[in-house]
C-alpha cells in the first residue's frame, strides 16, 4: 500500500556551493523549480519540492545550503542542511571536478550515523568527466559507485532516477498495514471518534482516516461511533468487535463500557506501534512516575494547527500529568520539526504525538537525540493511558507482536508489579 500525502519520501541534496544542486532538482523534475545562480550560495536554506518518480510515486526533493558555507551565517546555514538529514530517507551528495574533500567526508560520516542511505552524483561531467581513479577510491573507501551526470543536459537521467530507485529503502514509499497483523477478513472493528472542538469541521483526523482505510483494506468492516453511542451499539451488535480503537482522550470512558475481552487500544498507540519508536516508548513510559519537582517535559507535535482552549499538547497532558504525579513540572511544547527550545538533556521526559503527519524516518529522527542521550520518551496515547491507568489494556493488543523495525515488544510479566496505578493486565 502506498504512502498518503502525509509521508511522501525524502530525497536530500547535498554538496558545495556551485556544483549545480538546484540545477539537479530542475533536471529531477524536468522544470524550473529551483533558483539556479551562478552566485554561490543561492540556495540558503533546505527548500522541499514536490515530484513523481515511477515506482516510487510522489517524493519530496530537499534543497540545501552549500556544505563549504563559509562565516558565521554559513555555519548556520550548514547546520541546517546537516539538521534536514533528519528528516530525509536518502541522500545524493553531489560533487563535481573530481573533488572529493574534507566536506564531502564529513557528510558521508553523517549519513552514516543518521544511517541514510546516499548516491554520489558527479555533476558537470560535460567539462570535467569522472577519472577512473576517482570513482575507484570512493568505490573503495564507501561502496558506491559515482555517476556522472549533467543537470544542463541529462542525457542519462533514467540512470539517476533508476539509481534512485534502487537505493531507496522501501519502507520509505511502502507502508506496512497498521492493523493486518492484527485482524482478518469479515472482523468487525469499532472506532470510537469523539465530535469536538479540536475536531475539524466535517472531517474526521487523519488517524481515524488511516484506520479506517486500513480496515478496508485487510476486507474487515469498520463502524465509527461517537463515545455518547458507544454503549448502546455494543448491546445491539452482532458480531462482537475483533477489536475497539478509540480516542486517547476518551480512554476512560470507553474503558468502562467496552467490556474486558474485547481488545480496546486508542489511535495514537496504534501509530505509535506502525510508525514510531514503540519499543523506547514502552520503556520510557513508566518513567512518568519518576518525575520530580522543578522537572521539565517537552511535548512534540508533529504537525502545526489553530490552539484550542482543551489543547491536548498544552492544556490537557500537561494537567492531567501534574494531577497524576503531584509535581510541581514545567511543560514545553513544540509544532512541526522546528529547533528546540533547550538542550534536549534539560528534559526529564519527552512525549510525542502520534506523528500522522510525516514519515516514520522523521519520527525517529526527531526522537533520536533523546533516546542516544538517555532520556525517556513516549507518546500522547500511552502517555494518556498511562495517567488514566488502563496502560496495560490499552497497549495489550500489540504485546508480543513485531514493530516496524522488528523489534519484539516484551509484556510486563503478570506477577510484575504494577506502578502509577495502572490497571493489572488482562
Amino acid at each position: 500500500m502506498a504512502k498518503g500525502r502525509e509521508s511522501k519520501p525524502h530525497i536530500g541534496i547535498f554538496g558545495r556551493r556551485n556544483n549545480g544542486k538546484s540545477s539537479l532538482i530542475n533536471a529531477l523534475a524536468q522544470q524550473d523549480i529551483a533558483i539556479v545562480s551562478d552566485v554561490p550560495g543561492t540556495t540558503t536554506d533546505p527548500v522541499r519540492k514536490s515530484m513523481e518518480i515511477f515506482g516510487i510515486g510522489p517524493a519530496i526533493l530537499v534543497d540545501t545550503a552549500g556544505i563549504d558555507d563559509s562565516g558565521e551565517l554559513g555555519r548556520k546555514r550548514v547546520a541546517r542542511s546537516l539538521a534536514a538529514l533528519k528528516t530525509v530517507d536518502l541522500a545524493i551528495l553531489l560533487v563535481a571536478g573530481n573533488v572529493f574533500g574534507q566536506e564531502e567526508e564529513k557528510m558521508v560520516e553523517a549519513f552514516r550515523k543518521q544511517e541514510v542511505p546516499f548516491l554520489v552524483v558527479h555533476n558537470k561531467s560535460d567539462l570535467a568527466p569522472p577519472d577512473p581513479s576517482f570513482g575507484a577510491e570512493l568505490q573503495y573507501k564507501y561502496g558506491v559507485e559515482v555517476l556522472p551526470f549533467c543537470a544542463i543536459d541529462p542525457e542519462n537521467l533514467e540512470d539517476l532516477i533508476e539509481a534512485i530507485r534502487k537505493a531507496m529503502p522501501r519502507t520509505a514509499y511502502m507502508a506496512d498495514s497498521l492493523l493486518g497483523d492484527l485482524i482478518a477478513a469479515d472482523d468487525l472493528v469499532v472506532l470510537v471518534t469523539p465530535i469536538d472542538n479540536e475536531a475539524p469541521e466535517g472531517r474526521l483526523i487523519l488517524p481515524q482516516v488511516q484506520a479506517i482505510r486500513d480496515i478496508i483494506d485487510n476486507d474487515a468492516v469498520s463502524v465509527v461511533v461517537k463515545e455518547t453511542e458507544l454503549e448502546k451499539l455494543l448491546q445491539r451488535l452482532e458480531p462482537r468487535p475483533k477489536m475497539v480503537i478509540t480516542d486517547s482522550q476518551m480512554f476512560k470512558k470507553v474503558d468502562a463500557i467496552v467490556p474486558k475481552d474485547i481488545p480496546l487500544t486508542g489511535f495514537s498507540i496504534m501509530l505509535a506501534r506502525h510508525k514510531g519508536d514503540f519499543v523506547h516508548y514502552l520503556n520510557g513510559t513508566p518513567k512518568i512516575d519518576e518525575l520530580k519537582d522543578g522537572d521539565r517535559v517537552l511535548l512534540l507535535e508533529s504537525c502545526t494547527h489553530q490552539v484550542a482552549c482543551d489543547d491536548i499538547g498544552r492544556f490537557k497532558i500537561p494537567n492531567w500529568m501534574t494531577q497524576h504525579t503531584g509535581k510541581d513540572l514545567a511543560f514545553d511544547v513544540v509544532a512541526g520539526l522546528n529547533d528546540l527550545p533547550r538542550p534536549v538533556t534539560d528534559y526529564a521526559l519527552v512525549i510525542q504525538c502520534g506523528g500522522c503527519m510525516i514519515t516514520r524516518r522523521q519520527l525517529v529522527g526527531r526522537l533520536q537525540p533523546a533516546t542516544e542521550a538517555g532520556v525517556p520518551v513516549t507518546n500522547y496515547g500511552m502517555a494518556i493511558a498511562w495517567l488514566h491507568g488502563i496502560y496495560q489494556r490499552a497497549i495489550q493488543p500489540f504485546m508480543n507482536q513485531p514493530t516496524t523495525n522488528n523489534q519484539q515488544p516484551e509484556a510486563r510479566s503478570a506477577d510484575q508489579p504494577t506502578t502509577g496505578g495502572c490497571a493489572a493486565p488482562d
